[in-house]
């Protein structure tokens, strides 16, 4: 991996990392006024612990990311949270979507970064 991309692998890993522990510690205060649909989403996200599965899935990536192993795998994992954010903001938020889009495209710049590892996988 050349310098640019070890240097974006462990930003968007410290990204990751740190929303990820928010999930469990709550240390980023949620914008206030948020529109019923959302509430109601995150009321059952929450209800279900589907945000802590969520929130250690983001933490374990992160940290892979950061300390390059098994980054590989983690990139294929994170893309569902990823086009999920995407989907949220798309139907739910729109004026937010810019945070999932940056981690939408940070994702995919991990998938190209780590392509070598998903011959195999892709073979026909």
């Amino acid at each position: 991996m050349n310098k640019a991309l070890t240097i974006i692998r462990i930003v968007f890993g410290i990204l990751i990392a740190i929303f990820g522990a928010n999930k469990f510690f709550n240390f980023i205060p949620a914008p206030e006024n948020l529109p019923e649909a959302v509430m109601n989403y995150m009321t059952a996200l929450m209800s279900t612990k589907t945000l802590y599965l969520v929130g250690a899935v983001e933490l374990l990536a992160g940290l892979t990311f950061i300390f390059n192993k098994y980054g590989a795998l983690m990139a294929i994992i994170l893309m569902s949270v990823s086009i999920n954010a995407v989907l949220f903001h798309i139907y739910l938020s729109p004026s937010d979507i810019a945070g999932a889009l940056i981690l939408l495209v940070l994702n995919i710049v991990m998938l190209y970064a780590y392509r070598d590892k998903y011959k195999d996988l892709l073979a026909v």
